[in-house]
């Protein structure tokens, strides 16, 4: 297999990365990555850390995944949409890989490379990492889970989206 790695999104990077695209049937699975890349921003300038990547086979942009690590807890420790797994720990926010490049480990690999990651824990210290992702996506739930995520089943959101936990 070739060699994946995760380059910060970048002036050199930023137009490709946004032409990647999904298959018309898991367009409802993943945001857009220019609507990930503005929403990204919008983070940062509000104090939040967010990491844009993209994912790269040698030279050619394939894919996409940010991070996220929620260092808010105090100002949202009441709210009871803070589950117990969300403040104070990081987040699989984004991860696609575009239609041309899928079935080829690549997201596998983009996976390892995010979790190694988060385990610098650049942000601050973490117990989990956490994520979600549409019920009806068992591609996903499977690569999650071959990780060692857990879905937390009580915290089910009404969107039809399953999050789940690893404890790092």
């Amino acid at each position: 297999m070739s060699k994946i790695r995760l380059e910060p999104i970048n002036d050199d990077n930023f137009f490709a990365i946004t032409k990647l695209r999904l298959k018309r049937e898991q367009k409802n699975f993943v945001a857009d990555n220019t609507y990930s890349l503005v929403h990204a921003y919008l983070n940062v300038i509000n104090g939040k850390p967010v990491f844009p990547f993209g994912i790269f086979c040698d030279d050619k942009p394939v894919g996409f995944v940010m991070i996220a690590y929620d260092n808010l807890s105090e100002k949202v420790k009441d709210n009871p949409l803070c589950n117990w797994f969300i403040c104070d720990n990081y987040m699989i926010w984004r991860l696609m890989i575009d239609k041309k490049y899928q079935g080829k480990g690549y997201a596998k690999e983009a996976m390892k490379l995010a979790l190694d990651f988060v385990r610098t824990l650049p942000s601050g210290p973490a117990k989990y990492c956490w994520l979600s992702y549409d019920i009806n996506n068992s591609v996903a739930r499977n690569l999650y889970s071959s990780f060692g995520f857990k879905e937390v089943p009580s915290a089910y959101y009404e969107n039809g989206e399953m999050p789940a936990i690893l404890e790092l």
